[in-house]
């Protein structure tokens, strides 16, 4: 921490103290992390199809669900007994899709899915909000966008330039009003994320269970039922 960010305008003792708990809850969170985080992952890895599939069937259906909705307003629009002209269907651009690397862009989505899926930011709501529109940008481009596309999203993912990299901006820090209230916040928000971390159901799975992995089952029949639902609303067939 660059201690020149901050006027010196409190008491040395009560810094030193903020900055020492900042450092123990800083070593309990990394504690929790290197158990919880290879753990969340090997779940999702064990289900990882099943992931995607539910989340592509989710946008799906909000798709579905708001055009249902335009088509309502329109024909309200233009009278109760008004009917759609029935006519040639024109053929979907998703039809048209190019054949080329198509393995290697189904790994470039498959991976890139799996690193910003929202489940791993169940207990940060905020963050699972951008997850949401992550992931749903990513489906838009793998299923219109061309190879290209899908894989500059993928650098862009990896790199650390979306909206899922947590790193605190700098110039938030050079305008806190005072080193103290800075680092009263900080310690507040380092309380909140290991509450949260110690809270989250995988946490206490992994801390209760005999065998941890066999919660796995528990995803499967979770997401198998999901998707079930989730076609029948949607009307798609496996």
């Amino acid at each position: 921490m660059n201690e020149n960010l901050f006027p010196i305008d409190a008491d040395s003792d009560a810094i030193l103290n903020l900055q020492e708990k900042i450092e123990v809850l800083k070593g309990k969170i990394e504690e929790v992390e290197i158990k919880l985080f290879p753990f969340e992952q090997s779940l999702r890895n064990a289900i990882a199809d099943l992931l995607i599939e539910e989340r592509e069937l989710t946008i799906l259906y909000k798709e579905q669900k708001k055009a249902k909705k335009e088509k309502r307003l329109a024909q309200k629009r233009k009278g109760k007994n008004y009917k759609e002209p029935i006519g040639i269907v024109p053929v979907s651009k998703k039809e048209v899709a190019e054949k080329t690397n198509q393995k290697e862009k189904k790994r470039l989505y498959k991976e890139a899915m799996l690193y910003v899926h929202p489940d791993k930011f169940s207990m940060q709501e905020n963050e699972q909000q951008k997850a949401l529109e992550t992931t749903t940008k990513l489906i838009e481009i793998y299923q219109n966008g061309s190879f290209e596309e899908l894989e500059a999203f993928h650098a862009h993912i990896f790199g650390g330039n979306t909206t899922m990299n947590f790193s605190k901006d700098i110039s938030l820090i050079k305008k806190t009003t005072s080193n103290a209230t800075y680092l009263k916040n900080e310690v507040q928000r380092l309380e909140q994320q290991l509450t949260d971390l110690l809270d989250s159901y995988t946490y206490k799975v992994l801390t209760t269970y005999k065998n941890p992995l066999s919660f796995v089952d528990e995803l499967k029949a979770y997401y198998d039922d999901r998707i079930f639902k989730l076609r029948k609303r949607t009307r798609t067939k496996k």
